[in-house]
């Protein structure tokens, strides 16, 4: 599995950044091929200190090859243009292979 992440820094406009992510962006998301999974929060807080970004984005895909051609579709070019739309901030998108993940047992079972 390949993942995209998205770290956006504190925007101009707090509200509007959320309504228009949730109402806009988002539903550009969901067309995006090739994607298996998506998650954001705006809740993003530091162990310690105060946080340095106001709001996270995660997108899984099969491999490097299907982040790299959802990027290039029509529908990834609109995701990206749209960006300018409500991240004023700024934001660092980092991208990796996903590696380990196997349950944690509680003990309970």
């Amino acid at each position: 599995m390949h993942r995209s992440l998205v770290l956006y820094s504190q925007p101009a406009d707090p509200d509007h950044f959320r309504d228009y992510y949730v109402n806009n962006h988002l539903p550009l998301v969901m067309d995006w091929p090739g994607l298996l999974a998506w998650r954001y929060s705006f809740d993003v807080a530091a162990t310690k200190g105060e946080a340095q970004y106001f709001a996270v984005f995660e997108a899984d895909f099969a491999d490097a090859a299907a982040l790299a051609a959802a990027r290039s579709s029509p529908q990834g070019q609109r995701l990206a243009a749209d960006v300018v739309n409500y991240a004023t901030g700024g934001l660092v998108v980092i991208d990796y292979p996903v590696q380990g993940g196997y349950p944690v047992q509680d003990g309970t079972g």
